[in-house]
């Protein structure tokens, strides 16, 4: 009834950018918060940074000064933009959106993932 489309994703040498973006389209009524996660080879999958619907940010210690999210609520899209890009960043990047949603004639809360875009950051 939702989904996530990222876009974004690619190869950057060390102290580039990337700007990555999570549409979210569907039968959605209220959107509650979107983030990004990242998930490197053989690591478990960590926040990056979420926004809340109230304009609400969290970053995780390691892309504070570095990373900035932000959202466009009438699009329901949220962006990434990765600044100063380290090896250390490379890795799988999941968009995440929780809200509520219309199901026939009710409505039903969600947390979905996208699919994932890859950043690798590289020399």
């Amino acid at each position: 009834q939702v989904q996530l489309v990222e876009s974004g994703g690619g190869l950057v040498q060390p102290g580039g950018s990337l700007r990555l973006s999570c549409a979210a389209s569907g039968s959605i009524f209220s959107i509650t918060a979107m983030g990004w996660y990242r998930q490197a080879p053989g690591k478990q999958r960590d926040l990056v940074a979420t926004v809340t619907s109230g304009g609400n940010t969290n970053y995780a210690d390691s892309v504070k000064g570095r990373f900035t999210i932000t959202r466009d609520s009438a699009k329901n899209t949220v962006y990434l933009q990765m600044n100063s890009l380290k090896p250390e960043d490379t890795a799988v990047y999941y968009c995440n959106g929780a809200g509520i949603y219309y199901s026939n004639t009710a409505l039903r809360s969600f947390d979905y993932w996208g699919q994932g875009t890859q950043v690798t950051v590289s020399s």
